[in-house]
């Protein structure tokens, strides 16, 4: 398999990320969402993002969406500007294939040149793929929220990485 291009995030992909998301919902605990968010909804928030000048990229092989991940200000409150948190999933059958190891990196150096300083990921249910992805990105541990969500009848707890973007602490 040739590797996929990676990209800016288009309008008409809502469905396509809408679908991945949709799987991770309704099988997984990297989200503690319930109920997967439809076409529509995504299509705003792709709007919402981008209008903010915020990275939105998708990774792409052979016309069809095999992931994506964009990044959004950490919270809302003026002092967390330079901070944002991550996204990223992947398509299920594409775990593995080292397309997160490109969307990831990808998306880190689209943060920075949109000012962002530092980078969170919120890692719903510790799920191990995404820490090793996080980690092999440079990202750091930084901390964990014990037994915050349940979802499937388990009680999930949630690690916090951190990346500098810029060099500084």
């Amino acid at each position: 398999m040739t590797d996929p291009s990676i990209r800016p995030v288009g309008p008409d992909d809502a469905a396509s990320i809408a679908a991945i998301y949709a799987h991770h919902v309704l099988h997984g605990t990297a989200t503690f969402d319930i109920d997967p968010p439809d076409a529509a909804s995504w299509h705003d928030k792709i709007a919402s993002i981008t209008a903010r000048g915020w990275p939105f990229l998708v990774a792409e092989h052979d016309g069809v969406i095999v992931g994506y991940a964009y990044a959004t200000q950490f919270r809302d409150r003026p002092a967390y500007a330079e901070t944002c948190e991550n996204s990223i999933y992947l398509a299920p059958d594409q775990l593995g294939r080292g397309i997160g190891s490109r969307l990831l990196p990808a998306l880190v150096e689209a943060a920075r040149r949109a000012g962002f300083r530092q980078m969170i990921a919120v890692i719903g249910g510790s799920e191990p793929g995404s820490v090793a992805l996080h980690a092999k990105c440079g990202f750091v541990h930084a901390g964990r929220m014990i037994g915050v969500g349940r979802k499937f009848g388990r009680i999930l707890d949630t690690i916090y990485m951190q990346r500098a973007l810029d060099g500084e602490g």
